[in-house]
């Protein structure tokens, strides 16, 4: 049985996920996927999904910045 807040697949939680953010490597915006492994490497990494689609890419946790502010349009939607 998994522990309240275990995701899973080496998973971890983080208040800014679902939401857009800053990579401050890049400087691009993204919408945090995941923070996971990447592969058979142990250090977690940020995987960020671009707003508009594309390619996804990977960045380290504390390279992430500015999230978007939680408003009722930004908070996710439930299917009814």
């Amino acid at each position: 049985m998994k522990a309240a807040g275990d995701r899973g697949l080496l998973h971890r939680d983080h208040p800014w996920l679902g939401r857009s953010v800053e990579d401050t490597r890049t400087q691009r915006r993204g919408m945090l996927r995941a923070i996971a492994p990447d592969g058979d490497k142990p250090t977690p990494v940020a995987w960020l999904l671009p707003v508009g689609g594309g390619m996804e890419w990977t960045t380290a946790p504390e390279n992430l910045a500015r999230p978007e502010r939680i408003t009722p349009a930004s908070l996710p939607r439930t299917r009814s």
